[in-house]
């Protein structure tokens, strides 16, 4: 049986995890045809799978020329990624767009406390310029939760934004700041602030629009522009329908119905353990209609307590909005 909303965002351990987690698998490796293809590729029994380390995890790009659907319901939103001109793009195809807002709504809650506490400042030019963004539909609707008038989106007026983030300081509200990395780069080649409070969160991205940097040299120059000690980041892609967040240092955290897990590189059907190297498995209960089990073209480490860190790319990987930066 599939579970419900109630489910999946009230697990608070392990134990609860992974009877969900098997019981997502379940179901969809009967009703999501595209994974059940995968899965009988793979010679695989189903009903042999009594763990979530037997879960096979279906490679993301085939959200680029397949349709990822567990549920037979309309579809009511159909989220893309981001690409150069010509390049194959993904497609994730929403039948409840309720199981998106609930899951980042219920995440930012458990990382940053209530919305409403917040303005909320987006700077994201490249994403407000195409249809289909899923970062910008959650930053929209985190934008109007806020309940805030000060809160609102900002192209490329560097100077309206510096000029809110003034005032934002002299009148000591709580704001947090969410950009696309090439984006905020451009702000402080203009603007130098010194806002300790700010919470500057980045997205990743460069867009081709900036030469690449290490996470250590953009972070510090973010730190000295908006005068910060630590840039917050967040991990999520067009093919999930939850985020990961770092509050410093790169190192990033999941909410409860979302779990990270590492694959041996040169084996993709091989997990590796103490603290290696391999590349990024994402558990995204949240994906429930399409599917929760995703490879991804990312290399990470996990830690002992339960963080990751997002290492780089496969080679020839294709460049991607919100996961770019290399340590």
């Amino acid at each position: 049986m599939k579970p419900n909303k109630q489910q999946v965002f009230t697990i608070n351990n392990d134990e609860q995890f992974n009877t969900i987690a098997l019981q997502v698998f379940q179901h969809q490796a009967k009703n999501c045809k595209v994974y059940a293809e995968f899965i009988s590729g793979l010679r695989l029994d189903i009903a042999e799978v009594k763990s979530v380390q037997q879960i096979p995890f279906l490679p993301i790009g085939f959200f680029k020329r397949h349709s990822i659907l567990s549920a037979t319901d309309d579809i009511q939103v159909t989220f893309t990624s981001s690409g150069t001109t010509g390049m194959v793009t993904s497609s994730h195809y929403l039948t409840d767009i309720s199981w998106y807002e609930e899951s980042f709504r219920k995440a930012f809650q458990l990382f940053y406390r209530d919305i409403k506490d917040y303005t909320v400042l987006a700077l994201l030019p490249s994403y407000l310029e195409r249809q289909g963004s899923s970062l910008t539909y959650m930053a929209q609707d985190l934008v109007t939760q806020s309940q805030n008038p000060d809160s609102g989106f900002y192209l490329y007026n560097h100077d309206d934004l510096a000029r809110q983030l003034a005032r934002q300081q002299r009148a000591k509200k709580p704001t947090l700041l969410i950009g696309v990395t090439f984006a905020l780069l451009d702000f402080v080649d203009q603007h130098q602030i010194n806002f300790p409070e700010l919470i500057v969160m980045e997205t990743g991205g460069m867009k081709g629009r900036r030469k690449e940097m290490i996470r250590e040299e953009l972070h510090e120059t973010l730190c000295t522009g908006f005068g910060v000690k630590a840039i917050h980041s967040e991990y999520g892609m067009t093919e999930l329908l939850s985020q990961a967040y770092s509050k410093g240092a790169g190192i990033f955290y999941c909410p409860p119905w979302m779990r990270i897990i590492t694959r041996d590189t040169n084996d993709p059907l091989s997990l590796v353990t103490n603290n290696k190297a391999g590349g990024i498995n994402v558990i995204d209960l949240a994906n429930i209609n399409s599917c929760s089990f995703i490879a991804t073209q990312d290399l990470g480490k996990i830690y002992a307590d339960g963080g990751f860190e997002v290492l780089g790319r496969f080679d020839n990987a294709d460049i991607r909005g919100c996961n770019l930066l290399i340590a």
